[in-house]
C-alpha cells in the first residue's frame, strides 16, 4: 500500500528529518521547496497529497502562487505552518485554501495527527490556538463582568470619592490611612491611563460606581 506523499515548504530541515523518522512507515516526504518554482516542480512531479506551507516563507504571502498550487492541484490538501495564535489571521489562513493550520512550536507528532486529518476531508487546527482563543472569550467576559482594571478594594475607594467624600473621610469609613486612599487613587489613575481627578470621577461614573 502507497502512503500518502507529503511536501514542505522552505528551510525547515530540522523538522523534516523529526517529521520523517517519526512517520516514515506512514508518509513518505517528497520534497522541500524553497520558492513558488521548486514548489511547482516538485509538486508536478511528485503529487503530493499534502503540502505543508511554511508562512514564514515569502511564497506563503503570495496569494496567487497559493491559489495557483490549488487550480494546479485540486485533491491536494495545504496546511499551514505559523507562528501566531490571533485569530483573525488563523481564519485568513482558511480562506486562503488551508485545510490545516499548526504553529511552528506545535509537537512534531501533531503534525502527523493533522496530516491525517486532512487527509480524511476533516479540518485541523492546533489546540494551541483553541486555547488561545477560549482564554481571550474568558478576558473579555470578565472584562465586560467588571468595570476595569481595578481591585475591589479600588473600587471601593472610587465609589466613595465619587460620593463627594474626601480622601480623609474615606480613609475613616475604610479604616485605612489618608496616605492607602491616596495610593488607591493614584494606582487607579496610573492604571487606567488617564492624568486628573476629574476623569476619573468620570470614569467612575461612566461605569456606575458610587451610583448608589
Amino acid at each position: 500500500m502507497k502512503r500518502p506523499r507529503v511536501l514542505f515548504t522552505g528551510d525547515c530541515s530540522f523538522l523534516r528529518a523529526a517529521f520523517e523518522k517519526l512517520v516514515e512507515s506512514e508518509f513518505e516526504v517528497v520534497g522541500t521547496a524553497r520558492n513558488a518554482q521548486a514548489l511547482f516542480s516538485i509538486a508536478s512531479k511528485r503529487q503530493p497529497h499534502v503540502i505543508v506551507l511554511d508562512l514564514s516563507m515569502p511564497l506563503a504571502k503570495d496569494l496567487k502562487a497559493i491559489r495557483k498550487i490549488a487550480e494546479r492541484l485540486p485533491q491536494t490538501k495545504l496546511i499551514f505552518l505559523g507562528v501566531t495564535t490571533n485569530w483573525d489571521k488563523v481564519q485568513q489562513a482558511f480562506r486562503g485554501g488551508a485545510s490545516g493550520y499548526l504553529l511552528k512550536t506545535s509537537e512534531v507528532n501533531e503534525l502527523s495527527q493533522a496530516v491525517r486529518e486532512v487527509l480524511k476531508g476533516q479540518a485541523y487546527l492546533t489546540p494551541l490556538v483553541t486555547q488561545n482563543l477560549a482564554d481571550s472569550l474568558i478576558d473579555e467576559r470578565h472584562q465586560k463582568e467588571s468595570p476595569g482594571p481595578l481591585t475591589e478594594r479600588q473600587q471601593e475607594v472610587l465609589a466613595l470619592l465619587v460620593q463627594g467624600n474626601t480622601m480623609r473621610e474615606v480613609a475613616t469609613v475604610l479604616k485605612v490611612s489618608p496616605r492607602t486612599v491616596a495610593f488607591h487613587k493614584y494606582r487607579m489613575m496610573s492604571a487606567l491611563k488617564i492624568s486628573s481627578s476629574a476623569e476619573l470621577i468620570q470614569y467612575a461614573v461612566t461605569h456606575g460606581l458610587g451610583s448608589d
